[in-house]
């Protein structure tokens, strides 16, 4: 290493504000009441911007800072690598599950879409 070389040479520029997107996307998945999801399309089509892969996205980058379980895939599959943590959540939520049959890979329940999605339409009032 040379001497005009210093550690924070090696370090990536991050910008100091979030793209205004991905601040919309978290925003939404704030909005979504503890046992509830809405799916990565759902959260798009509120926006009225960006698809699935978009939101996707947004989650994968920047979303440790909010509740990132509650945005999910359509068929309702726990996220891959994060079923256990996610599983936590819903539990302690009481987020509709469907039990996985014996022959699912890994035994993991799915989430109960037609009863856990979430439309946006009755507000998180008292929720966080």
């Amino acid at each position: 290493m040379s001497e005009q070389s210093s550690p924070d040479d090696a370090r990536p520029e991050y910008p100091q504000a979030l793209p205004e997107y991905a601040e919309r996307v978290l925003e939404v998945a704030e909005l979504i009441p503890p046992g509830r999801v809405m799916t990565y399309g759902d959260v798009a089509e509120w926006l009225e911007e960006g698809g699935p892969r978009q939101v996707g996205r947004v989650m994968a980058l920047y979303g440790g800072a909010v509740p990132w379980w509650r945005v999910v895939r359509a068929d309702g599959a726990l996220l891959p690598g994060h079923e256990l943590r996610a599983l936590g959540h819903y539990r302690a939520e009481g987020t509709p599950l469907k039990e996985a049959g014996k022959a699912a890979e890994g035994h993991l329940p799915r989430l109960d879409m037609r009863r856990a999605r979430w439309d946006g339409g009755e507000r998180a009032d008292g929720h966080t």
